[in-house]
């Protein structure tokens, strides 16, 4: 599973194959298999501000997840049983992840962030038995417990206390060393659920391999990671995909130290902070993150960065963007794309001259992606449809957690349909529009906005921008711009006309948006990427 470097990126695609053991178990290759060989290599550190950094080992983090598994075994866990993590990123989120996937039960990452009824929606629909979390999230869970009869027992990683398990006693003087449990690529090992753009969120199953499949993406968006001294570092949450898996566990399994810091608002200065201090080669920084980096004037000058590698998903990087990492970092950022359900399927490889500002990249070496219709015929060159990828595909869910219509409905034929619009370019490039219910429909035209919101960022006054389809009586819908200003700037009728040229100028004369709002914020996920859904209700309600 493994990339051999080739001087193409076309040979690599010609020769590589997968070759995914059949006892394959996430917690053996993420910490057992390195703590046989190198039990003092390092392969956590934490960020703190006060410079008080922390390291743990291969070593010890084999020991202490083998020990929580015998506590989590004592307490009725047994392989099959989803275990919540409802944790920030630090070391016991990792010890945590590794003991579920050597036990055979599944891990339910969820984040911090998630109000009270996500996470009741969640935990019900998983059918939680046990939740390990800090006092944080056992705030939230006081008035969720009794309304979770599924839910068992809750452990805290800040101590015990009433009907809470300490975690740090749970592993205190039990074995560190446990049987790791019978698991084969398609065993279930994690569950995560997606943002619920059409209906409720729903729960996308992955089996063990699903690790394996991330290999030849994440290697190839870091320019053949492992190279002397890397170190990854995201501002991603790890209960998204993207820190999980583009990022903590390829890292990990690749003998790669992962760095991980305190939960927090992103803060630009901080960001390059923690990548100067910890000495970072290798970041995964979700697009809109990269904007707000923006706002450090020439980063180099001011702190002593490393880096080597930058890789960026989950929403449209964009031309603008591109060019800035560019420039003022001194990187070519290698964009990449995938979804929970099938993650890292395309990519960028600056150093093998897969390249394209605007578009994501090509088919990464073991995955099948074309654009097809509604039909699942695959569209000519230059043609817009739908994203799709074939299986069967290591990298691709099992299926929804108890929703065999939904897993269903996912595919056409052998193509796992994405939800996402683009085109494909005689070269091989994709290039992304976003989600298909993102699109706008504006007298008779279909637009995607990341084109347009790529461009408003452009502007020397914005720092971030969304980009909506407003109802309209005449046109359908018209463009509605969603603009945060960069310090310094005043929004006025005179700026949003200068705004609207911009756009008129460099793009087409339907694409500019007619209207436009000054915010003081974007409402975004949990992983960074803009909610326009919420904009557009918030428009809708405002005509009702």
């Amino acid at each position: 599973m493994l990339l051999e470097p080739r001087d193409t990126f076309e040979a690599l695609r010609r020769d590589f194959r997968w070759d995914i053991p059949a006892d394959f178990n996430i917690g053996r290759v993420v910490s057992d298999d390195w703590a046989a060989k190198a039990p003092e290599r390092i392969c956590l550190q934490h960020f703190s501000p006060d410079g008080d950094h922390l390291s743990m080992t291969y070593g010890a983090l084999a020991a202490q997840s083998s020990a929580l598994a015998h506590g989590l075994t004592e307490l009725g866990v047994v392989p099959g049983n989803r275990v919540a993590l409802l944790l920030p990123q630090c070391f016991e989120t990792v010890i945590a992840h590794v003991a579920i996937y050597k036990m055979g039960a599944i891990a339910l990452p969820l984040a911090l962030l998630f109000g009270e009824e996500a996470l009741e929606y969640r935990l019900r629909d998983a059918g939680a038995k046990v939740i390990v979390t800090n006092g944080f999230g056992l705030a939230r869970l006081k008035t969720l417990r009794a309304r979770l009869p599924a839910l068992q027992k809750v452990i805290s990683i800040e101590g015990a206390g009433p009907d809470v398990i300490g975690f740090h006693a749970m592993i205190d003087g039990r074995p560190d060393v446990f049987e790791i449990a019978e698991s084969g690529p398609d065993t279930p090992a994690l569950m995560i659920y997606t943002s619920g753009t059409t209906g409720p969120p729903k729960g996308a199953l992955h089996g063990h391999r699903v690790l394996a499949g991330h290999i030849p993406g994440f290697q190839l968006a870091h320019d053949y990671l492992p190279q002397p001294d890397d170190k990854v570092w995201t501002p991603s949450d790890w209960a998204w995909a993207g820190g999980l898996l583009n990022a903590l566990l390829p890292a990990l399994m690749l003998g790669v130290p992962v760095v991980s810091s305190p939960a927090q608002k992103f803060d630009p200065h901080m960001a390059f902070r923690i990548m100067a201090e910890m000495k970072v080669r290798n970041a995964f920084i979700p697009p809109t993150a990269l904007r707000l980096l923006k706002a450090v004037e020439k980063p180099r000058e001011v702190y002593d960065l490393v880096l080597r590698s930058i890789g960026s998903a989950g929403e449209s990087l964009g031309r603008e963007t591109y060019e800035w990492v560019k420039s003022a970092l001194g990187i070519v950022p290698n964009e990449f794309y995938g979804q929970t359900e099938c993650n890292f399927v395309l990519s960028s490889a600056a150093h093998l001259d897969v390249t394209k500002g605007g578009f994501i990249g090509k088919a990464v070496p073991g995955h099948e992606v074309a654009i097809i219709d509604a039909d699942g015929r695959e569209m000519s060159v230059g043609e817009t449809g739908q994203v799709a990828i074939k299986r069967p595909d290591p990298v691709m869910f099992l299926g929804y957690w108890n929703n065999a219509k939904a897993t269903a409905d996912k595919f056409v034929g052998d193509w796992m349909k994405t939800g996402d619009l683009g085109r494909q370019d005689e070269e091989g490039y994709v290039q992304f529009f976003g989600r298909d219910d993102d699109v706008i429909t504006s007298s008779g035209y279909r637009i995607g906005p990341a084109e347009i919101e790529d461009c408003l960022i452009g502007h020397p006054a914005v720092r971030l921008a969304a980009v909506i389809g407003k109802p309209d009586t005449l046109r359908t819908e018209i463009v509605k711009a969603f603009v945060v200003l960069q310090d310094g700037f005043a929004g006025n009728l005179a700026l949003a006309a200068e705004i609207r040229d911009w756009v008129k100028n460099r793009l087409s004369m339907h694409e500019y948006p007619r209207e436009i709002e000054f915010v003081a914020e974007l409402p975004l996920t949990t992983s960074g990427k803009v909610i326009r859904r919420l904009l557009r209700d918030q428009e809708i309600a405002k005509a009702s």
